[in-house]
């Protein structure tokens, strides 16, 4: 499969030292709006080609799919034209801005008969089957919280703070402790309260959302892009818990059982090696490309489509409006 990346930012970087030592995934195109960029990233990660605009990359017949890895508020714009081109689409977190642009994205892609899946990497990674077992084995018992937070100190960021490129901990960060919560608790939300304290630029810089569900369980977040916090997940049922390291990039999983008031330790689980841990994403585009299919089971366009619907009821209750919008 020839992979392309369009932007040559950090997070391309980090998709370009995935890709570099996979099996049947070829290093093919970088595009960037400079070319002495493109061509530099592509000397050193490998890349055959380098295009210095992203139109020109796009009308290469060799290319299969695309990585989009511009700021979220490009992301429709570049994924409507990946699809128009013709090419299959790998969009990074958070799949767009809003959930219209995200449905959008999502019917042209259906019209076109095309792939098109979120790189929220969490979703596609080994440990969330690790976890889903604990839970279905019943080793907590019913599971009634769920609890993570999410912090690292990116708020020097250009990106993260201007309005303009959909900055905030929203779309950057809660969006992982939301996907956490939903590939536990589901979404039948009764309910959504939420809060933040906004940047000097308008943004939020520190966001806490607590979800409500009919079932009367319920779900708690913080996030923040001005200090690193632990990043730790708990799942909270009758009969014990877990504790995720990292709801990010997983690292381990503890499981406690209750002792009255006090717990022990009844299971650990070490995540298994990986290159970056984007791996599995474009390993699950790369199945679903050889099997005709237009969305990965791991993200179905559904749940993308869900996500981007909670995201912009907590951002209606922020009073955020991106410029664009």
């Amino acid at each position: 499969m020839k992979m392309a990346i369009l932007g040559a930012g950090g997070i391309a970087a980090t998709m370009a030292e995935t890709i570099l030592p996979m099996e049947g995934v070829e290093s093919y195109a970088i595009a960037s709006r400079s070319l002495d960029k493109a061509r530099a990233f592509a000397d050193k990660w490998s890349f055959e080609k380098a295009y210095g605009s992203y139109e020109e990359m796009l009308s290469d017949a060799d290319v299969e799919l695309v990585y989009i890895a511009v700021p979220h508020s490009h992301h429709h714009e570049w994924t409507i034209k990946a699809l128009e081109a013709g090419k299959h689409v790998l969009c990074e977190k958070a799949f767009a801005a809003n959930e219209q642009q995200a449905r959008e994205m999502l019917e042209l892609a259906e019209e076109k008969k095309l792939l098109l899946t979120e790189a929220i990497w969490t979703r596609y990674m080994p440990s969330r089957k690790l976890i889903n077992d604990i839970i279905e084995a019943g080793d907590i018992g019913e599971v009634m919280t769920v609890a993570s937070n999410l912090g690292y100190r990116i708020d020097m960021n250009e990106r993260m703070v201007r309005p303009e490129l959909a900055g905030g901990c929203l779309l950057d960060l809660t969006v992982y402790t939301l996907n956490f919560s939903s590939m536990v608790m589901g979404n039948d939300i009764k309910r959504i309260e939420a809060s933040m304290v906004p940047t000097d630029t308008g943004v939020d810089g520190q966001d806490t959302v607590m979800l409500e569900y009919e079932n009367g369980k319920m779900a708690s977040m913080f996030t923040t892009m001005y200090a690193l916090t632990d990043r730790r997940g708990l799942i909270c049922g009758r009969e014990g818990f877990i504790s995720v390291q990292n709801i990010n990039n997983p690292e381990k999983i503890t499981v406690y059982a209750p002792d009255r008031t006090q717990y022990a330790i009844k299971k650990e689980i070490t995540v298994p090696k990986q290159i970056t841990g984007y791996e599995y994403e474009v390993l699950a585009c790369k199945r679903a490309i050889e099997e005709g299919r237009i969305e990965c089971s791991e993200m179905p366009h559904s749940e993308t489509l869900e996500i981007m619907r909670q995201m912009d009821a907590v951002r209606k209750q922020f009073g955020i409006v991106f410029p664009f919008e």
